[in-house]
């Protein structure tokens, strides 16, 4: 069998636009050189110009005692058409007319062996989405058939992402996708319709793997841009009774597959019928089939070497002695878009509110707008797994490969249509516990013995209810007052702590907030001094506070600092506020006590009077050197002094050069880059700031860094004591109040104003057999179970890896309790509980059907950032590669039937881990271009350490919406693109964000009257690219796109600066950066390629 050329190497040159300077932009939207040209053809929608005609049905089997059905070669044509393109547009790809959700459970299976005829319920169960045209893989010789087609999916007809079309009376017709036309030849497929949730599922009798059953059907994608048709009236394995296509009968006894996607020619799979050898495993294509000339993403010819990959990815083996096949172009409309998948998961769960109440769920994707009703599990805003099924064993979690993961947010921001978490006050006593492991009360507790004990869910131990807390219970066991109290009935709540729980046994103080402020020349020449000066008194009226309280109890403070410091007594009985220098930075000390840290309404008046002097103090200032350790240990002593926890917020602009501990030296080196000392930029260069660091998450002070930098000033060493102590970075390269005012101001604003909890302790109880080994995030861990963070906000997430210690029950599942103990911005001392049940299995393909893959990224790319401390990039990017590869495989060989290893088969759940990996490892952390400044770097690792899924999926796949199709009548967003430079038309406008950058592409043939709607200008050409806000006009198109940009930057917590880029404008390199499907200049490989890349890693595992 000729297994040639079925993968992609890299390196070949590809066609692209000429005449680009190559730039890069900056994370804080500066230019900056070196961005990838473009690379590819339409990733989505059929071939421009193509006709789509209607193919004729192929013949179709009876089932034995009925008779057969033929299906009306109109079928096609009762598919509607929702989109229409102008002339330049680019299709987005066909539509999923219904897809089933992922079932939320993982449910028992049920014997079962009863044949179903084609108007029966399928007897097996729905795990996953059913699969779309648009994840298959059109074919592109004529006479082939399609393997694995939804009964229910439209036809490719359909563009766009409409309402859902009604489904066809019998098997569908397909029209063809790819440059030939074909004809179904036949088949037997099972059904995809959405199925009765209560079905008996049949096992798999002689199935190698350990899956006793499967869900979804495949879908077959050939890599080499061919489906492979089987042979005809070749016999069926004797094996399990599968579900007939509508119209069309079952032939046999077959499994229904666990939902996965596959790629290429599947003997022994539904639509491809095994036993004797079939047509289309041959790789040379039939003659006059009308090829398109191969141009990227290519499987046949030998490449260059891919840049910065490992040897094996240069070329495709040859496995026999058969000459290399005509080159043939990989659709790349057939391959997974992650676009088809969000937009699915939104029309299929964005309807319905997301309730907790059964074990094991997976919730909606992080791009689907949905309500949760928290019903004794944690919501998905505060928790989040990479599987929500656990094997039952460690050699099975060893086989798989798939992480355990967790990403908790403990403070989450919730929307306003859902409740917040319950107080609860178990008075002097303090919140129940169980006595052993010490786990707070929660649903998953068992009361016993008339309601007199109780049993714990973690570690079985039996505790006595205290007398005050007893209550009855009723006749299925639960306690009377159940739905009272929200730690019996709700997955997240919170206590009041006592005085026990308490440092020194003793209520804390309420926090204090102390602004420290860079006086320096390069601060007051950029305007920063000013600027912050005016906002200041304004801002202090939004200090957070407690429900409704009138005022907030934080307490605040100012310093200002170049080579000394300044501090400054604002006591309210002042007629002026008091200045005391420190030049003694080598011993710091706080020089008043009294009228440091005062009420703001109190003092508001001297305030006021410091912050208009501030600017006139130090305007004619010729200092240039600053310090900064001195600068931290002067707010952690005055916190200290006040027996309170706090803030501290910095506004620095230079490295510390000045002598001083915790100065610095320049040691910024280009050349260190892909060698071995690479990973010494990502490390502090000094161990001052560690044990900086140790001493505020003591004391409970965290620090949020703002830098106005106009070179070097080593964010990897300066950000380590906000990095350790919960706090935030925020970088303005280049500042200029004029121009970048607006975004400081609005990181500013929303920095001192969100959600806080200080002096926290965060731990993670497991029930028996699996417990919490890592932690990733912004914290400072001294013991192995313990996360300190010395201040905690609403966006901050900590990720955690679970382990095996024991054998996990199918029965009673795996327990997770977060327990997060944190004081209040008004000084109380609260715990807050999120409790998360999971199913466990004994079946690889229950945890593959049960899979995240934002999640698992998110997991990916915080253990990848972290190992680039001590490993080099190619050591970390490859590691990456082979345990998703070792993932994937695992599936194929475990969870899917045997099939051609020309094929590339992916699990439902996982169908988007190639993509946004090959995001991951493009990233200008793992494989950065020459132009990527090491502070950047540095910058962009420290943002993701605490990153959201949410965060992390934007920002590695960014969101790009076409603005000239926004219903300008309607709330919604128009449906987005894929993130490729081919997927832009010339005619068209595109907002493109990714959490941090906010761009406005606008293509060079767009109409006149919508550039006049937006810009007010008369054609493409007067457009000014370096407007920072849009124009203000009175026309629904202008309302519609500000509108759009005010909610964008309402979702993300920092703010975007707007970016307009003009096609072939020298800005547009900056833009292409974030296209992520394309090939990026840093050498990174396009998805098409990458794909292909980790087709041959899983065949390199399998063989």
């Amino acid at each position: 069998m000729n297994q040639q050329g079925h993968m992609a190497s890299y390196g070949q040159p590809q066609p692209g636009y000429q005449g680009y300077h190559q730039q890069q932009l900056a994370y804080d939207n500066q230019h900056m050189t070196g961005v990838p040209p473009p690379q590819y053809g339409p990733y989505n929608g059929p071939v421009q110009g193509y006709q789509q005609t209607a193919v004729p049905q192929g013949p179709l089997r009876p089932v034995p005692g009925s008779a057969p059905t033929s299906v009306p070669p109109s079928t096609t044509a009762q598919q509607p058409v929702y989109n229409q393109y102008g002339q330049g547009d680019v299709h987005n790809g066909p539509a999923v007319p219904e897809q089933m959700q992922r079932v939320p459970q993982s449910q028992q299976y049920m014997p079962g062996n009863t044949l179903h005829s084609g108007s029966q319920p399928m007897p097996y169960q729905q795990y996953a989405p059913s699969l779309s045209h648009a994840q298959q893989l059109p074919n592109q010789m004529a006479h082939m058939q399609i393997t694995g087609v939804s009964s229910n999916s439209a036809s490719p007809v359909s563009q766009g992402y409409g309402p859902p079309a009604s489904r066809p009376p019998a098997a569908t017709s397909l029209p063809p996708v790819g440059p030939a036309a074909y004809s179904a030849a036949p088949q037997n497929i099972p059904s995809s319709t959405p199925q009765d949730n209560s079905l008996p599922q049949h096992p798999f009798p002689g199935q190698p793997s350990p899956v006793s059953t499967f869900s979804s059907p495949p879908t077959s994608i050939g890599l080499t841009g061919v489906i492979h048709p089987p042979s005809v009236g070749m016999q069926r394995p004797p094996t399990m009774h599968g579900q007939p296509l509508p119209g069309q009968p079952p032939s046999g006894p077959y499994p229904p597959q666990p939902n996965h996607r596959s790629l290429g020619p599947q003997p022994g799979m539904p639509g491809a019928i095994p036993g004797a050898p079939t047509q289309g495993f041959q790789m040379h294509p039939a003659p006059n089939q009308g090829f398109v000339p191969q141009q990227n993403g290519s499987f046949a010819q030998m490449r260059a070497p891919q840049p910065n990959y490992a040897a094996p990815s240069t070329g495709a083996p040859n496995y026999s002695s058969q000459p290399p096949p005509q080159q043939k172009r990989l659709d790349p409309d057939s391959i997974p878009s992650p676009i088809q998948v969000i937009e699915d998961d939104k029309s299929n769960r964005g309807s319905e509110p997301f309730s907790t109440a059964v074990r094991g769920q997976v919730p909606p994707l992080v791009t689907t707008d949905f309500v949760v009703k928290d019903q004794g599990n944690a919501s998905p805003r505060f928790v989040r797994c990479a599987t929500y099924n656990i094997p039952c064993t460690s050699d099975m979690a060893k086989q798989c490969q798939v992480p355990l993961t967790t990403v908790i947010k403990p403070l989450a921001t919730l929307p306003a249509d859902e409740a917040h978490p319950f107080i609860v006050d178990h008075g002097e006593t303090g919140p129940i516990r169980c006595n052993r492991c010490k786990a707070y009360m929660c649903p998953y507790m068992q009361f016993i013995e008339g309601g007199r004990r109780f049993q714990c869910a973690f570690c079985s131990c039996v505790t006595e209810v205290l007398p005050h807390y007893f209550q009855h219970l009723d006749h299925t066991g639960k306690r009377m007052d159940y739905y009272d109290r929200p730690e019996l009935s709700l997955g997240s709540y919170e206590f009041l702590a006592t005085v026990d729980y308490c440092k020194n046994n003793k209520f804390p103080n309420p926090p204090a907030f102390i602004f420290m402020i860079d006086v320096s020349y390069n601060a007051l020449k950029s305007g920063l001094v000013h600027l912050l000066c005016e906002e200041l008194k304004t801002l202090l009226d939004f200090l957070p506070r407690e429900g409704n309280a009138e005022e907030s109890a934080i307490r605040v403070g100012f310093v200002t600092y170049n080579k000394v410091l300044h501090f400054y007594n604002v006591k309210s009985s002042l007629a002026q506020p008091q200045m005391m220098v420190v030049s003694d930075v080598a011993d710091m000390f706080v020089p008043l006590l009294d009228g440091f840290l005062v009420n703001v309404n109190e003092s508001r008046a001297v305030i006021n009077s410091l912050l208009e002097q501030i600017p006139e103090m130090f305007g004619d200032t010729r200092e240039t050197e600053t310090v900064f350790g001195p600068v931290i240990q002067a707010g952690l002593e005055a916190l200290k002094a006040a027996e309170c926890a706090g803030k501290l917020f910095i506004f620095h602009s230079t490295l510390p050069l000045a002598e001083a501990p915790g100065k610095l030296k320049n040691r910024d080196d280009k050349k260190l880059i892909n060698t071995d000392k690479e990973k010494t930029l990502f490390q502090p260069q000094t161990s001052f700031y560690n044990n900086l660091a140790k001493e505020c998450v003591a004391q409970g002070c965290c620090v949020d860094l703002f830098l106005f930098p106009n070179q070097y000033v080593d964010v990897a060493t300066l950000g380590l004591v906000t990095y350790q102590t919960g706090g935030s970075i925020y970088k303005y390269t280049y500042f200029q109040a004029q121009a970048d005012g607006e975004r400081f101001l609005n990181d500013l604003h929303r920095d001192v104003r969100k959600v806080i909890g200080f002096d926290a302790v965060m731990r993670v109880r497991t029930s028996t057999g699996i417990r919490a080994t890592d932690f990733f995030g912004s914290f400072y861990m001294s013991n192995t179970t313990d996360v300190e963070l010395a201040a905690l906000d609403c966006d901050k997430t900590i990720t955690v890896e679970f382990k095996h210690d024991d054998k996990l029950n199918e029965d009673s599942g795996a327990q997770i309790q977060c327990a997060l103990l944190y004081t209040s911005c008004s000084g109380q001392r609260r715990l807050r509980i999120h409790n998360l049940s999971l199913n466990c299995c004994t079946q690889l393909a229950d945890l593959y059907r049960n899979c995240e893959t934002d999640t698992l990224i998110n997991f990916f790319v915080k253990l990848a950032y972290r190992a680039v401390l001590n490993n080099s990039t190619k050591t970390v990017r490859e590691s990456l590669i082979n345990q998703s590869a070792q993932i994937l495989a695992c599936y194929r060989k475990n969870c899917a039937s045997p099939s051609s290893a020309g094929q590339l088969i992916l699990p439902e759940c996982m169908k988007l881990l190639p993509v946004y990996l090959n995001c991951v490892l493009k990233s200008d952390i793992l494989q950065p271009g020459g132009d990527v400044s090491t502070d950047d770097r540095a910058y962009i690792r420290h943002l993701i350490a605490s990153m959201d899924v949410s965060e992390t999926n934007v920002f590695f796949y960014p969101r790009v919406l076409p603005v000239h199709k926004m219903d300008v009548d309607g709330d919604d967003f128009p449906v987005a693109v894929r993130c490729s430079e081919e997927r832009l038309s010339k005619g068209g406008i595109y907002l493109l964000e990714n959490g941090l950058n906010l761009f406005i592409w606008v293509g060079m043939s767009t109409q006149h009257d919508l550039i006049q709607s937006i810009f007010n200008v008369q054609s493409f050409g007067q457009i000014d690219s370096g407007m920072a806000t849009l124009p203000q006009l009175d026309n629904p198109y202008s309302k519609k796109l500000r509108s759009m940009v005010d909610v964008i930057r309402a979702q993300r917590p920092r703010f975007m600066k707007l970016l307009i880029v003009k096609q072939e404008d020298k800005m547009e390199v900056l833009f292409k950066h974030f296209l992520m499907e394309d090939k990026s200049s840093n050498g990174g490989a396009s998805y098409v390629d990458f794909l292909c890349h980790m087709h041959k890693e899983i065949r390199q595992l399998l063989s």
